[in-house]
C-alpha cells in the first residue's frame, strides 16, 4: 500500500511503501526449546539415575542413555514429517488410524504378544517392539479432536452427544485395561477423552458426572486405604493395603519396597539436594530409579528446588500448548493441542502423585525424562503434531 508522507527534515513530500496486516507464518519456537531443553535435562538425569543399574547389568554405565537416544531418534524421524504435513490431514485419515489403534491392542491375543512383569503389553516385531496403549492414546487424541470438530461448540452443550462422542474413548481405555490389564493407561487415555470434551464446551451434565465420578473415585480411595482387609480380594486392594502401610510389606524386598526406598530418597535431599550424581538410593535401593520413580532420585540429587524447576518446565510447556490451542486456525487443530496437553498433564500429576504416595502405584512414567522408549517416541509424535499446528497459525502485524 503506497502512501504520501513528509520528510521531517525538508518538508518535502515522499511516497512510501507500507504494508499492513501482512498475515505472516507463526512457529512456537519457545515450545519447541523448552522440549528440547526439558528432552536434553533428562538425559543427564537419566544416566545419573540408571548408571549404577546399568553398569551391575550390561556393564555399561550409559546402557540407558544410548536406548533413550535411539528412541529420541526414531521419533524425531516421524516428528519432522509430521511437523512439515498439514496437520488436518490426520482428519483424513481418522477412521483408519483410530481403528488401526484398537487393532494394534488384540495383536496382544496373538504370537506377537509379549509378556513383562507378569502381564501382557507388549508387542513385538522382532525389530521392534512397542505397547499398543501409547498408540490408543494417538488415535483417540485424533478421532475425538475431528468429531469434536465436526459437531460443533453448540451441539457439543447437549449432554447426550458428550456421552456419544466419550464413548470413542471408553472404548479405547476399555479395549486396553482388559486385554492388557494396564489400568494407568486406561485412566489416562479416560482423561484425555474428557478434558478434551470439556474444553470444547460440553454440557453442565457432562462436566458435572465427570467432576463428581472424579470426586468420588479420590474419596473412595482413601476410604478403601483404611480398610486393609479388602487386599485379599485383588491384587488392585493390594495396592491399596501397600498404599496405606508400606512397610507391611517389606518382606524379601516386597511391593511396599518401592514406595518406602522412594520417600526416603526424596527426604534425604532436603532443600537443595545433595548434587547431582550423588544419590545414595539409586545403588540398588529404589527399584526402577531409571523409569517411574526417577522423580524421587531427582529430589534426592537436587532438592525439592530442583523438583520445583523440573515441574515449573513442564508448566512451561503445557502453557505454551495453550496458546496454541486458544490460536488454532480451526477447532481440530485446537483440539489436538488440548488431547496432548491433557495427555502429558495427566501423566505428569499421576507420575509425581505416585513417587510421594499420594495415590497408590499405577507404574505411570515422567514424560520425557523416565526410561521407556515407546513412551519417549510416541510423546515425541504427539510434540510434533502440536507444533504442525503451531507452524498453520497466522499472525497480523
Amino acid at each position: 500500500m503506497e502512501q504520501k508522507e513528509y520528510e521531517p527534515a525538508t518538508g518535502e513530500e515522499v511516497t512510501v511503501k507500507r504494508k499492513r496486516n501482512k498475515r505472516d507464518g507463526y512457529f512456537d519456537y519457545s515450545l519447541l526449546f523448552v522440549w528440547i531443553f526439558i528432552m536434553l535435562l533428562g538425559y543427564v538425569l537419566l544416566y545419573s539415575a540408571s548408571s549404577y543399574t546399568a553398569l551391575n547389568k550390561y556393564n555399561d554405565s550409559a546402557y540407558f542413555l544410548k536406548k533413550q537416544i535411539q528412541a529420541t531418534a526414531f521419533g524425531v524421524a516421524v516428528m519432522i514429517p509430521v511437523i512439515l504435513l498439514d496437520y488436518r490431514l490426520l482428519k483424513k485419515y481418522k477412521t483408519f488410524i483410530y481403528c488401526f489403534s484398537l487393532f494394534t491392542v488384540l495383536l496382544i491375543l496373538t504370537p506377537l504378544g509379549k509378556e513383562a512383569n507378569g502381564a501382557k503389553r507388549w508387542i513385538n516385531l522382532k525389530l521392534v517392539q512397542f505397547q499398543p496403549a501409547e498408540i490408543v492414546k494417538i488415535g483417540v487424541i485424533i478421532m475425538t479432536a475431528a468429531i469434536l470438530s465436526k459437531c460443533g461448540q453448540q451441539a457439543i452443550k447437549k449432554g447426550k452427544l458428550c456421552w456419544q462422542i466419550y464413548s470413542i474413548t471408553l472404548l479405547g481405555a476399555g479395549l486396553v485395561y482388559v486385554l492388557t490389564s494396564n489400568l494407568s493407561s486406561a485412566i489416562i487415555i479416560a482423561g484425555i477423552g474428557a478434558v478434551m470434551i470439556i474444553v470444547a464446551g460440553a454440557g453442565k451434565w457432562f462436566t458435572g458426572t465427570i467432576s463428581v465420578g472424579l470426586v468420588g473415585g479420590i474419596i473412595g480411595l482413601y476410604i478403601l486405604r483404611n480398610m486393609p482387609q479388602l487386599a485379599s480380594l485383588s491384587f488392585r486392594f493390594e495396592r491399596i493395603a501397600v498404599w496405606k502401610n508400606p512397610e507391611n510389606f517389606l518382606q524379601g524386598r516386597g511391593k511396599g519396597f518401592q514406595p518406602l526406598q522412594g520417600l526416603y530418597a526424596i527426604g534425604s535431599g532436603g532443600i537443595f539436594g545433595k548434587g547431582l550424581g550423588n544419590s545414595a538410593q539409586k545403588l540398588g535401593f529404589v527399584p526402577e530409579a531409571n523409569n517411574d520413580m526417577i522423580f524421587s532420585i531427582i529430589c534426592e540429587e537436587l532438592g525439592i528446588f530442583g523438583a520445583i524447576c523440573i515441574i515449573l518446565l513442564f508448566v512451561f510447556m503445557i502453557r505454551r500448548m495453550r496458546v496454541i490451542a486458544s490460536n488454532a486456525p480451526d477447532m481440530f487443530g485446537s483440539m489436538i493441542v488440548v488431547g496432548v496437553l491433557a495427555h502429558i498433564s495427566i501423566q505428569v500429576v499421576l507420575n509425581i502423585a505416585v513417587v510421594t504416595t499420594l495415590i497408590p502405584n499405577t507404574g505411570v512414567s515422567l514424560p520425557f525424562i523416565s526410561y521407556g522408549g515407546t513412551s519417549l517416541m510416541f510423546l515425541i509424535i504427539e510434540m510434533g503434531m502440536v507444533l504442525s499446528v503451531s507452524r498453520r497459525i497466522k499472525r497480523i502485524r
